[in-house]
């Protein structure tokens, strides 16, 4: 991320509370994570350390420090959508998009080969009374089965 547009995001985020979460949240819809070196600069422009914010950077799920997939999907591992059977959610969408299931670096990120699908995994969406859910880029899905995970898949270009 070049200076000037980082200086942007910073500009929108003037209000001290919240404002490294706003930024760093904004630089990983941008950019569809968060360089390393923009999280230096960050540091450098918020006059706060490095370390700290690499912690918040680690620490929350919705963040990554390596490039995601053209698709986010992110799956709620909640105590409702668990219970509810996001574990065979998680499993169908490694069958379909031939992944590993490993974590790395204490973390479930998932990249298909193509760079089309990232799948990644959560603790609450706040969306409990529809579990099992999962986000694709963004948007909520409810309700869902293995059986539907295909039909949801397709709306994204995967092809069976």
């Amino acid at each position: 991320m070049d200076e000037k547009r980082l200086d942007e995001i910073i500009e929108k985020y003037s209000y001290p509370a919240g404002r490294t979460l706003g930024v760093l949240r904004e630089i990983q819809i941008q950019e569809r994570h968060i360089p390393i070196d923009t999280l230096k600069l960050v540091s450098e422009k918020l006059d706060l350390p490095l370390s700290e914010l690499f912690a918040l950077v680690t620490f929350y799920s919705f963040f990554s420090l390596k490039p995601v997939g053209e698709h986010l999907i992110t799956v709620c591992m909640g105590t409702p959508c668990h219970v509810k059977g996001a574990e065979k959610i998680l499993e169908t969408l490694e069958e379909h998009l031939g992944l590993s299931g490993e974590v790395q670096d204490g973390k479930y990120l998932q990249t298909t080969p193509d760079n089309k699908f990232t799948v990644e995994i959560a603790r609450c969406f706040g969306a409990c009374s529809m579990a099992p859910v999962l986000h694709v880029d963004g948007e909520l899905y409810g309700y869902v089965t293995p059986e539907r995970i295909p039909d949801i898949l397709e709306m994204y270009g995967w092809k069976r």
